[in-house]
């Protein structure tokens, strides 16, 4: 636990994950799994006005996972499906380029170090690929 990929902060944020309850009547829900470390991510979501409304979740991930998928929750709500989207793409790329800030999602900066491990961008991007599925589906 003494690398740089589990400080205090990745640690708080993958404990609070447990505050995102599953929603008892979903408009759509969606699993994402990553096939390189077996985490997995489930979203229930509702749309209003082509807005998420609400947002419930079960996380099984690592804590760079479990992280990512709070940082996600905390400031999805009120987004179209269009910005979740974009987000999703923008982490894909900014994971993968190992360069730049990640200005697009609040909070993300957090998970920096992650970068340098290829193998964790696949948990990392679960919460938003799943999110960003859910609203698609909700919002057709």
């Amino acid at each position: 636990m003494n690398s740089p990929l589990y400080n205090i902060e990745i640690l708080r944020l993958a404990t609070s994950t447990a505050r995102h309850e599953r929603l008892g009547d979903p408009q759509a829900s969606v699993e994402k799994r990553s096939p390189t470390c077996g985490s997995r991510v489930t979203v229930d979501v509702r749309m209003v006005d082509g807005r998420l409304a609400a947002l419930g979740m079960d996380v099984k991930a690592c804590a760079l996972g479990q992280a990512s998928a709070a940082l996600m929750a905390a400031h999805a709500i009120g987004m179209s499906a269009q910005e979740l989207a974009d987000a999703r793409d923008r982490l894909t790329i900014w994971l993968a380029s190992g360069e730049g800030e990640p200005d697009f999602w609040p909070g993300l900066a957090v998970l920096s170090p992650a970068r340098d491990y290829p193998a964790r961008h696949a948990s990392i991007r679960l919460g938003f690929e799943a999110v960003a599925e859910a609203v698609r589906m909700a919002d057709a």
